[in-house]
């Protein structure tokens, strides 16, 4: 059974950042064994999992072990920790791609093996090594037994309809939830699927769009970060009474000082900065909504809040303290050559490596693809050290230092610290 009251995990996403939500993760397990004790298996600390795009993947996988949570969270951090981007995306049908391609080269390529193919090209990378990954990390055949046991309250995972332009939340429940309606918003309760984790995670441009079928809502889909206006909103709707919110970006930090000097920004720039507005700038913005309304909320008097829909919601939102982007940029030259050359922009080969690791302007994208042991392992480990620095909160979020007290009081032998 998961701990009451009811408590949501939210992932953001963020391609290879997502590591770092492992991170954090392993940091709270451990926190919770600390405080908890070892009395028989530890219950799922959460009741509600909702994840978009990587944190989709990261969701899915805790959900499907949700009775052993703990495990689980191991598993996610071996696979992480040993990451290669060929588990993810290939890059051997580009053999004439040059060190000095530039983005129109890449897609040249494409062009060119999909005109072998009789199909129009659909992405800049073939991910289709990942669904080979979920199908042995994501066990979602066990999905449904474990809602019916009740050790988990229910799992979302958000895609973005290209047809429409809708954002769709796809979630399984353990006892029905009426789906909700807002503006190009929708929810669809259903079955969680590969394909669903699939379209969560495909990050627009870079790779191909995933059909979903059936439930009403079937079509093509991509990254569920495109024209996601409020990433809290399924934990809410599904019934949670706190969230601990794990982000892949800075929420805050001191503002960027462009140098004297800039040269336009190139093209792997532009990318980054459109796939930060996509992945980041929405949790923010939900986060301080949120926040805004908590502050309301306890200004009414007790008639008034009665009158309104709205809850106030306990939360406690981890974000890495350090710039994800400059961590990538130290690790640029473990990509593969094909996508180095993508963020080069036209000035490849070792000269262009060395200019990018000294003034890593495509660093910001390739963060998002950096699915490299160097990379995902400094991420691991920023997450556990953020979490760890903020025990005091985290403990009092899930008031574990109250449940160690009441088995004290029911066990004399334990020891309180």
């Amino acid at each position: 059974m998961h701990e009451t009251p009811l408590t949501a995990l939210v992932l953001s996403g963020g391609g290879a950042r997502a590591a770092y939500q492992v991170g954090v993760l392993r940091a709270i397990a451990r926190l919770r064994r600390e405080h908890t004790g070892h009395r028989g298996r530890l219950r799922n600390p959460f009741g509600v999992i909702v994840g978009t795009s990587a944190g989709a993947i990261n969701a899915a996988a805790l959900a499907c072990h949700a009775d052993r949570f703990e495990a689980a969270v191991e598993l996610l951090a071996r696979v992480w920790h040993q990451f290669r981007c060929e588990q993810v995306y290939r890059t051997d049908s580009m053999p004439s791609l040059r060190p000095e391609a530039s983005w129109r080269g890449l897609l040249s390529v494409g062009r060119a093996v999909a005109r072998w193919r009789r199909e129009q090209p659909r992405s800049a990378l073939d991910n289709s090594p990942l669904a080979a990954l979920l199908q042995r990390l994501v066990p979602l055949d066990r999905l449904p037994v474990l809602l019916a046991q009740r050790q988990l309250h229910g799992l979302a995972v958000t895609a973005s309809r290209y047809s429409t332009g809708e954002h769709v939340t796809f979630y399984s429940m353990h006892r029905p939830v009426a789906p909700w309606l807002r503006q190009q918003r929708i929810a669809v309760p259903t079955a969680i699927t590969l394909p669903h984790l699939l379209a969560s995670s495909a990050i627009p441009f870079i790779f191909p769009p995933t059909r979903i079928d059936g439930d009403g809502a079937a079509g093509w889909y991509g990254d569920g970060s495109m024209r996601q206006t409020a990433p809290l909103s399924p934990a809410i709707h599904l019934g949670a009474e706190r969230l601990l919110i794990i982000g892949a970006g800075r929420l805050h930090g001191p503002p960027a000082t462009p140098p004297a000097d800039e040269a336009p920004p190139t093209l792997a720039q532009v990318a980054g900065h459109a796939m930060a507005s996509i992945f980041l700038d929405a949790l923010a913005v939900d986060i301080e909504r949120m926040q805004r309304i908590n502050r309301t909320l306890a200004l009414l008097p007790d008639s008034a809040r009665q009158d309104t829909p709205l809850r106030p919601l306990e939360s406690l939102v981890i974000a890495p303290s350090q710039r994800i982007d400059d961590i990538a940029a130290r690790h640029l030259h473990c990509l593969p050559p094909p996508v180095l050359a993508l963020l080069h922009g036209g000035q490849g080969g070792q000269a262009g490596a060395l200019e990018a690791a000294a003034a890593p302007r495509g660093a910001a994208l390739a963060s998002y693809l950096l699915f490299e042991p160097p990379f995902t392992q400094e991420l691991l480990a920023l997450g556990e050290a953020d979490a760890l620095a903020r025990r005091d909160e985290i403990v009092q979020f899930f008031r574990w230092d109250l449940t160690r007290r009441q088995e004290a009081l029911a066990h004399p032998d334990i020891v309180l610290p």
